[in-house]
């Protein structure tokens, strides 16, 4: 696997296939996009090469984390959902990985459903299998998503068993645990419409909307998760977070959940409705499950 020239924003960058990308399509002029708002954050859009940007702490405790930004499976917050999350990450020891994961779209896959999860796969197969290189603990990988990230993080939790990728040596595809901010769960009552229609179409099936509405997914053997989430969320609403703990603890699944009075959707780091970081009882939380030093 070659590593890229560095970026201003991450040490090191990395194509996410070492050869030929599964699932893709050639498709004439097709460009990703990308995008600087007024305020400096940075976005992409028509992803077809998948990425993995790299964040080495300077004292490496061993724990590592992979970011999928939010973005309604349209575009990527890759600032302040995955940036901007990586350095803090970094702050505390722990090596951070951002996600630059495909965006599912008919003119670049064979089958778009599946292609933001073959990519959070060899991701975290990736990371898992050059776990002694770059200083990490493989017992200690996690997942973690904002919004439609947080779909791909959870879907990724609950159907890490279906390998829909090169996996010849049996490299673990569960990640150690999960962090979903305001996450897309459901593709039935409670999703986001826009997010299910771009990974699934417009015309889903039944038995598509179950299999990646991951609350229906979930057994003893999905992951510890951390959630955090507004009450007041109009975009995702906040039955996703719910009705996921609600399964996990069914299942006897550990898991932690921060409901907010308020704060909307899209917040990232800062939620400015309260003096609570769901940040710093995130790194609590991962102490407790024994995932952190």
């Amino acid at each position: 696997m070659s590593i890229l020239a560095s970026t201003a924003f991450a040490q090191n960058v990395m194509d996410l296939y070492p050869g030929k990308i599964p699932n893709a399509v050639q498709a004439k002029d097709y460009a990703e996009q990308k995008t600087v708002s007024g305020n400096g954050r940075i976005g992409f859009s028509k992803v077809f090469k998948p990425e993995l940007y790299m964040f080495f702490a300077e004292k490496p405790n061993g724990t590592a984390i992979i970011i999928c930004p939010g973005g309604g499976y349209s575009h990527l917050a890759f600032s302040h959902e995955g940036i901007d999350v990586a350095k803090a990450l970094n702050a505390q020891g722990i090596t951070a990985f951002v996600l630059k994961y495909r965006l599912p779209s008919d003119q670049i896959m064979a089958n778009k459903n599946i292609g933001p999860l073959q990519d959070a796969q060899q991701a975290i197969k990736t990371v898992r299998a050059n776990a002694e290189k770059w200083k990490i603990n493989p017992l200690r990988i996690g997942i973690m998503g904002f919004s439609a990230g947080g779909h791909l993080a959870s879907t990724l939790s609950t159907h890490f068993a279906d390998a829909l990728i090169e996996d010849s040596e049996g490299i673990s595809l569960r990640p150690d645990f999960s962090v979903l901010g305001y996450p897309v769960i459901s593709m039935g009552q409670y999703t986001h419409k826009g997010s299910k229609t771009n990974l699934l179409g417009a015309n889903a099936s039944d038995t598509l909307i179950q299999k990646y509405s991951n609350e229906l997914q979930i057994n003893a053997q999905t992951p510890p998760a951390f959630l955090f989430h507004a009450n007041d969320d109009k975009t995702v609403p906040v039955e996703n977070s719910v009705d996921y703990m609600l399964a996990l603890k069914n299942n006897g699944v550990p898991a932690e959940a921060h409901f907010y009075p308020a704060g909307g959707h899209g917040f990232g780091m800062n939620n400015p409705t309260t003096s609570e970081k769901w940040f710093d009882s995130m790194i609590s939380w991962l102490h407790a499950i024994k995932m952190l030093d």
